[in-house]
């Protein structure tokens, strides 16, 4: 079994994902083999919170140009995770 770390990667701190924080949503960069079960557990250990339900986007790299040159940024998934009513919020976002 996987590190709850090696799961979670960082979170994505955007403006439209502070606005969900006041429905108790947080999004987080994830490993793109994780599935869902993985991503609950990780972050109901990591931050000891309940987790009510988890949403996975797959998220295509750009295309990117230098000069003549094409290239591609690199594939990701990404994790919104909705807390329970009765649980508590994450810290780590709280001075944000």
């Amino acid at each position: 079994m996987r590190s709850p770390h090696d799961v979670i990667i960082k979170p994505i701190v955007t403006e439209a994902s502070m606005d969900a924080m006041a429905e108790k949503k947080y999004t987080f960069k994830v490993d793109k083999k994780a599935n869902k079960t993985e991503i609950k557990n990780a972050v109901e250990q990591i931050f000891s919170v309940k987790v009510a339900k988890v949403n996975t986007m797959n998220m295509t790299g750009k295309m990117k140009r230098m000069g003549a040159n094409l290239g591609r940024r690199a594939s990701w998934k990404k994790a919104i995770v909705t807390l329970t009513e009765d649980s508590n919020t994450i810290e780590f976002f709280e001075g944000m």
